[in-house]
């Protein structure tokens, strides 16, 4: 399974109680989960070995967020801007990419995540 620019990619839950959530959609959903210690669960996904669909962070926004994915997260940066929307954080390296938050102008905030720059790469 692949990523797709500017299609929603992944969901985080609000949970700061990790051991109460992961053990309600473990038992309601039978969902399996990846450990990145006390912070953060990783959701998998419906193929085991395929990406995650989600996450359980005990800290960030207090309602869902949903993540788009971007093949050029600079550009998309400038576009949400272009289009209105309100960065409440700024590109940030995190392991496996980079992501911001911003804010649509409905309030609604998502964030935007996408590969690390090549190592080459200049900004």
């Amino acid at each position: 399974m692949s990523h797709h620019h500017h299609a929603i990619d992944y969901v985080e839950l609000p949970a700061p109680r990790q051991e109460m959530a992961r053990s309600f959609y473990t038992q309601a959903f039978g969902w399996q989960f990846n450990d990145y210690g006390p912070e953060y669960t990783g959701i998998r996904g419906p193929d085991p070995e395929g990406p995650e669909a989600g996450g359980l962070a005990t800290d960030g926004p207090t309602q869902p967020l949903v993540l788009i994915y971007s093949d050029d997260l600079d550009d998309t940066l400038r576009a949400v801007l272009a289009a209105g929307g309100t960065v409440l954080v700024e590109p940030y390296d995190f392991p496996g990419g980079r992501r911001f938050h911003f804010t649509d102008p409905c309030g609604n905030e998502l964030g935007v995540w996408g590969p690390a720059p090549h190592p080459n790469a200049h900004h």
